[in-house]
């Protein structure tokens, strides 16, 4: 054994080793209990940020741990490698996003590979690859076949001078974020995936996901969004036309004044047309197309309008309503068309007040009449009924049902639930995504490709145009096509590429059989592993990943592709890693290697200025305050790193990083290192005391029944909880107690305990740090991998404990503590709470009424 801790040797030793055995390889044993560990696969940017190391790193601690349970472990990787960043970064870098993507995939690998994990690498897969994709072109057929796609025009932002559709990440302050000018709303043609005919039993299935995050399910129940309500159709003036619009609040129907339309709704611009309000309606549909339209932003706006010039009526009341335009309302809510009850409605309040409107009460609060000329805002609470006609007087919550049900009679409208969920939108108008296997044809319209002639290739040699727009429409050799139907030679090949989610809704699934090459995945490997038994990734992803993927199991369960409906049993959603921020007065955020100094002596490099601390914070790279995990890697070795990210929080909390923690961490794999230098000369060839603790006395008992006690610890903290922070600290509490033993002695006793002890910390760091524990197995003698011995089990009559902690009250205040043995009657421990010396300062020769004895806690003596 070395005299010195070599994190390099001994991490380049074992990982050469890993590999060349191939240690984590796995294949399905139907004898064997399975368990798949995953973690969400990352894009390929070129570099891990300690955010990917400290995901991965829980991740890697369970399948280690539940490898050498016993259980059968899947534990793959992969890249999730089409999407805009690599245009971005094409685009930045002069360079070709396919090029970009696999240099950055042989990066990263080689980065993951480095920090030890134990992934089954030969079951790699790469998103981008054809051999992926093809099945997600192959799916998309059936899924058209079946009608769970459609086409149709739809609005997206659009940058005229990029002649591109951005995402809502590339708007900043409604401005194209490559050349600064406006983004507006354009209405293109886009295919959807039908995901709300899903809706209901997404929602319902968040109820039997126990192993998710509370918050999580709340946050897909709120974008699910069910709302039970009432469609109430108002016919339009002059016309046999009518406006559905969606509401839960029925009840206030009679107080609806007017109606508005969202900017987008197609019957805006027809309403208006050859009326005085022509100009102005478009002007402002106009202005409202250079906005940013999500929910979030609009809530954000000045509340604004344009009256069409058309009525419609009220169905109950046969009130005349003017029927406006206006930017708070969204097509993609109920039906793109609000009742406005400015009564009881404060948005709709001050859109009347501001527009002169009429403002109608129609719910009167129990103890009070309220008059529409003197409210300063709008009543929303509940109430008696009023200007209702036949619902005069009665309660409004109860009229929701009986106006809901007085509709449908009177063909006025129906009872109906509305979600907030829309169908997914997956076209991109991108290049470097999977081809839509979709062909256009004159004369047979939309074709699909044909199943023999897939995959659909992406040309991987053809170049971004100016701006970054797509070039697949302007490849003849790409875009032209013969028609499947009829032969035409006319035909045009489907130029839109899909959304990356869709191919990360799917992945987990191909893990099982990467290299299945005659269908989407081997049904019996799929069902062998699948669903996964623990997930883990960001909170970032709560909704739109997990969502898609329980959507696209569904589907995958009504082909008769799986026999489950969740393909998550289990979710961890660890938290960010955090740094404070430096900053310069000239030269703004800095990164920690442009700062040198300590402590409040802290100076920029660049212009020795003093820097400012800032908050702590997520780490971004456009805040600077990152740390490169290469530099960890180089100065302290993987396990080190490794022992950081999970010593330093619970996993589910954010991670603040601390220097002084990874400091702590070397001198722990350093403390540990030397005592088994000094022990091992003595241990090596020793036989491992495995008996009663009632045969050894002193701190060899008590280092023999810490050590059961720290399995135990370990093995709840990991398998109950995932609290690897208290476990590490259980071990570390552990070695404390072996440096009490005096390794010159060379006692008998001593030396199986200690050889004992010494192997419980090798097994119990195993799947922490993995390098530090087979270079310490093998020391120990033993000729295979620590991951191929099983995890350390505990003896019960071990974990009882000797001694007790008793605490001493006076008048029930805290007055001091000490131990007593576990056999001590009552007798014995009131005369030794009675003669300890600080309890005696506080009765001071007083008069004891009673002393209370709580068994195996405390004393209380009454004065």
């Amino acid at each position: 054994m070395d005299e010195r801790y070599d994190p390099k040797r001994i991490e380049s030793k074992w990982q050469k080793y890993w590999e060349t055995s191939k240690l984590f390889n796995v294949k399905e044993d139907p004898d064997k209990e399975k368990y798949y560990l995953l973690e969400m696969f990352p894009y390929p940017s070129g570099n891990i940020h300690m955010g990917h190391v400290r995901n991965y790193t829980i991740g890697d601690v369970v399948a280690r741990y539940k490898r050498m349970r016993g259980l059968n472990v899947l534990h793959p990787m992969g890249w999730d490698a089409f999407g805009m960043p690599a245009e971005n970064a094409a685009i930045a870098n002069n360079s070709h996003p396919a090029k970009w993507t696999y240099e950055n995939i042989e990066k990263m690998r080689f980065q993951l590979k480095k920090i030890g994990f134990s992934y089954d690498w030969d079951r790699e897969i790469t998103t981008c690859s054809p051999e992926y994709y093809r099945w997600e072109q192959w799916l998309f057929l059936k899924m058209y076949k079946k009608g769970m796609i459609y086409r149709k025009k739809s609005f997206l932002n659009w940058c005229e001078r990029c002649q591109t559709v951005l995402a809502n990440e590339q708007v900043e302050a409604g401005l194209c974020w490559r050349c600064g000018k406006t983004v507006r709303q354009k209405k293109l043609w886009q295919w959807f995936f039908r995901i709300t005919d899903y809706a209901e039993d997404l929602l319902a299935y968040c109820d039997k996901l126990p192993g998710w995050p509370e918050k999580v399910i709340t946050m897909q129940k709120n974008w699910i969004g069910k709302s039970m309500g009432a469609e109430i159709r108002f016919p339009i003036e002059n016309t046999n036309e009518q406006i559905p619009v969606f509401t839960t609040r029925q009840d206030t129907v009679y107080g609806a004044t007017f109606m508005c339309l969202a900017p987008e709704h197609p019957l805006v611009l027809s309403l208006s047309k050859g009326t005085l309000q022509e100009e102005k309606v478009c002007e402002f549909v106009e202005h409202v197309s250079m906005q940013d339209r999500s929910s979030r932003a609009v809530e954000s706006y000045e509340k604004e309008g344009v009256f069409t010039g058309a009525y419609c009526l009220n169905p109950l009341s046969g009130a005349r309503m003017p029927i406006y335009t206006a930017n708070f309302a969204l097509m993609e809510y109920g039906t793109g068309a609000v009742m406005s009850v400015p009564a009881h409605d404060q948005r709709d309040f001050e859109f009347a007040r501001k527009y002169g409107l009429d403002i109608v009460v129609v719910v009167n609060p129990y103890d009070d009449n309220l008059d529409s000329a003197t409210m300063t805002e709008a009543f929303t609470g509940e109430g008696v009924m009023v200007n209702s006609g036949r619902f005069d007087g009665m309660d409004n919550v109860k009229a929701l049902d009986e106006i809901a049900s007085f509709l449908e009679q009177e063909g006025m409208g129906k009872k109906t639930i509305s979600f907030r969920l829309r169908d997914w939108g997956i076209s991109r108008q991108r290049y470097w995504g999977a081809p839509i296997p979709i062909i256009h044809c004159k004369k047979c319209g939309i074709v699909p490709v044909p199943e023999q002639d897939l995959p659909v290739l992406l040309p991987e040699n053809a170049d971004l145009l100016e701006g970054g727009r797509s070039p697949l429409g302007t490849l003849d050799y790409f875009a032209k096509a013969t028609c499947p139907a009829c032969g035409s030679p006319e035909a045009r090949r489907e130029t839109d590429t899909m959304d990356t989610f869709v191919e990360s809704s799917w992945y987990y699934e191909r893990y099982c059989s990467p290299n299945c090459d005659s269908e989407i995945f081997d049904i019996k490997a799929v069902n062998y592993w699948m669903p996964v038994d623990q997930y883990i990734g960001g909170v970032e992803h709560a909704i739109l990943h997990l969502l898609y993927s329980r959507y696209f199991t569904r589907v995958l369960k009504d082909f008769g592709l799986v026999k489950y409906k969740e393909p998550f049993t289990r979710l961890l959603t660890q938290g960010m890693v955090c740094k404070e921020t430096v900053s310069c007065p000239k030269h703004g955020f800095l990164l920690p290697e442009e700062v040198e100094g300590n402590g409040a002596d802290q100076y920029c490099k660049k212009c020795g200025e003093v820097i400012t601390l800032g908050r702590v914070e997520k780490m971004s790279k456009s805040k600077k305050n990152v740390i490169d995990p290469n530099i960890l890697l180089e100065k302290y070795g993987a396990d080190t790193t490794r022992l950081f990210c999970l010593f330093a929080a619970p996993p589910e909390r954010d991670l603040e990083w601390s220097e002084q923690g990874v400091e702590g961490g070397y001198r722990f794999l350093n403390r540990v290192w030397r005592i088994a230098l000094n022990w091992i000369e003595s241990i090596k060839d020793a036989t491992s005391f495995n008996g009663s603790p009632d045969l050894l006395e002193g701190r060899t008992r008590e280092l023999f029944k810490k050590t059961h006690v720290t399995i135990y610890k370990v093995t709840k903290d990991i398998e109950d909880r995932f609290h690897f922070n208290t476990a590490i600290s259980a071990i570390m509490e552990l070695v404390n107690t072996m440096y009490g033993i005096d390794p010159v002695k060379n006692d008998t006793q001593d030396i199986g305990v200690m050889r004992f002890a010494m192997e419980s910390v090798a097994l119990l760091l195993s799947p922490i740090v993995p390098h530090f524990a087979e270079e310490l197995w093998e020391t120990l003698g033993f000729e295979t991998s620590v991951l191929l011995a099983s995890w350390p089990s505990y003896m019960e009559g071990a974990l009882l404990k000797d001694e007790l902690l008793i605490v001493i009250q006076v008048n029930g205040k805290l007055r001091s503590r000490f131990h007593v043995d576990v056999n001590a009657d009552e007798n014995t421990i009131k005369e030794l709470a009675l003669s300890d010396k600080r309890v005696q300062k506080f009765i001071n020769n007083k008069t004891i009424k009673k002393i209370i004895v709580v068994k195996n806690k405390l004393v209380n003596i009454v004065v």
